[in-house]
């Protein structure tokens, strides 16, 4: 079950990008930290994401020293990893899962949490604007009472100037 919560975070495109990691693995079945960059255009947030999506799933392993949130410097494709690649990668089983039927139990359990927290979203929004509403109607009221007032003040002051003369 862990995995399959793993993989429905995944959408198609980042199961390509999988693939494509796991493809760019040479003979020597190792990536450094530079082929890593290229990659990803040098975009290392999204190298390091990829790579962590890769080590959750025990495909590679890293080495080298690295930090918390800094990619290894190399990965090590795993038997295991060139095993899955060939049964068709994260996008098979991506697509798999797809045509598979809805899980009883945790996917339920998730869809009924979503349809909670949508309900109580949408709930925030008709009272907020609810409020804003109740808001609009009194400036709208304060402003035609300012209309009056400049009406009044115009009719007054029309009718003290002709009554000056």
């Amino acid at each position: 079950m862990e995995k399959f919560a793993a993989m429905t975070d995944l959408n198609e495109y980042e199961c390509e990008m999988l693939d494509a990691m796991l493809e760019a693995f040479g003979i020597p079945d190792s990536l450094t930290r530079d082929q890593l960059l290229e990659l990803f255009d040098n975009d290392e947030a999204a190298a390091f994401a990829m790579v962590q999506a890769l080590i959750r799933e025990d495909l590679v392993a890293a080495t080298g020293r690295q930090n918390d949130y800094e990619l290894p410097e190399k990965l090590v494709l795993k038997p295991k990893g060139e095993k899955f690649l060939k049964d068709g990668g994260f996008t098979a089983r991506f697509h798999r899962e797809q045509q598979r039927p809805l899980e009883v139990g945790g996917t339920l359990a998730k869809l009924q949490q979503q349809n909670m927290r949508l309900q109580n979203e949408k709930l925030a929004n008709q009272t907020e604007l609810s409020a804003l509403k109740k808001r609009m109607a009194a400036r709208q009221a304060r402003l035609y009472f300012m209309w009056v007032l400049v009406l009044v003040a115009l009719v007054v002051g029309y009718m003290l100037g002709h009554m000056r003369k």
